[in-house]
């Protein structure tokens, strides 16, 4: 079993903590976690930063962490500027990004950024192909639905070759074969329970074999929020309100972990049993001390 955390986001009444922001990463990296990711909220009321600039950031702060985005909503970006963004950022960290692109689903406004809600799907297929050339060819020849290049480049290329590794998110069972076709792994939402990851991993599973390709290729991950407490009911009230802030909807308390070291475990375990072989772990109250208390009462007892 692998760990990874979240980065924090937030930038709350009080501005950005740059010092307990640098302090954190950089007692991530101490505490050997594999990798820390961000997410994406361009729309909401949370207060979530830009999930490529907290990124950069964490790269400065950092020397051996890797640096993931579950998700891009890619069909609401221009793959042009999400290419190079990603290339320039995994040169800026010396081959250290991966990233998780997901199609938004049909609930998320698209009209607000110019894009057809008709075409989501399509614009995510193209956009990964486009992405891919402008990351692996050096002279691009495209002609697309949505976007044409002719005898154009783009330098400089990523580090990490062929390109930075791309997982895959979504819950319809259209979205989990496409990250059989298209990804190097899939990653499970944190708003989805453990039940309906379990879900999600058999339809990737009969995907992997159906396709004939080696599950050892590809990678299966869950995003997990989780509040250690010592009290289980203030532990439920905890991430029960983080999580109503972040989504704007309360009702989301069963996705999460919560509760005594010893619960926590327990939640995890059943994570890893439906399939995951990295979890995210994303505290969202007090992410410092929580940072501590999963990696001194939790992490040792899962793994």
């Amino acid at each position: 079993m692998r760990f990874a955390i979240s980065i924090p986001q937030n930038a709350g009444p009080d501005g950005f903590d740059s010092v307990g922001f640098r302090r954190y990463v950089a007692r991530v990296e101490e505490l050997g976690f594999e990798s820390a990711w961000t997410q994406e909220q361009v729309l909401g009321s949370g207060g979530v930063l830009s999930p490529l600039e907290a990124m950069t950031y964490a790269a400065a702060c950092s020397e051996r962490l890797r640096l993931g985005c579950a998700v891009f909503v890619s069909p609401l970006h221009s793959p042009l500027h999400l290419a190079k963004s990603v290339s320039s950022l995994d040169r800026l960290s010396h081959g250290r990004v991966e990233i998780g692109l997901g199609t938004g689903g049909g609930g998320r406004q698209f009209a607000a950024f110019g894009v057809d809600p008709h075409t989501f799907v399509a614009r995510f297929n193209e956009g990964i192909s486009l992405m891919t050339a402008c990351w692996t060819e050096p002279q691009i020849n495209f002609d697309g639905r949505f976007w044409q290049l002719h005898e154009a480049s783009m330098e400089p290329k990523p580090v990490q070759k062929p390109h930075p590794p791309i997982w895959i998110g979504g819950s319809h069972p259209a979205a989990l074969r496409r990250a059989v076709r298209r990804g190097h792994g899939f990653f499970g939402a944190g708003s989805q329970t453990t039940e309906k990851f379990a879900e999600q991993v058999q339809i990737v599973r009969e995907e992997l074999s159906r396709q004939g390709r080696d599950p050892a290729s590809f990678e299966i991950a869950k995003r997990v929020y989780i509040h250690v407490d010592d009290d289980q009911e203030r532990a439920d009230e905890q991430i029960d309100a983080a999580l109503a802030h972040h989504y704007g909807r309360g009702g989301l308390g069963p996705v999460a972990v919560s509760g005594p070291p010893a619960a926590c475990v327990v939640g995890l375990r059943q994570v890893a049993t439906a399939g995951a072989e990295l979890i995210q772990l994303n505290p969202m109250v007090d992410e410092a001390a929580q940072l501590e208390r999963l990696a001194a009462e939790v992490i040792p007892q899962v793994s």
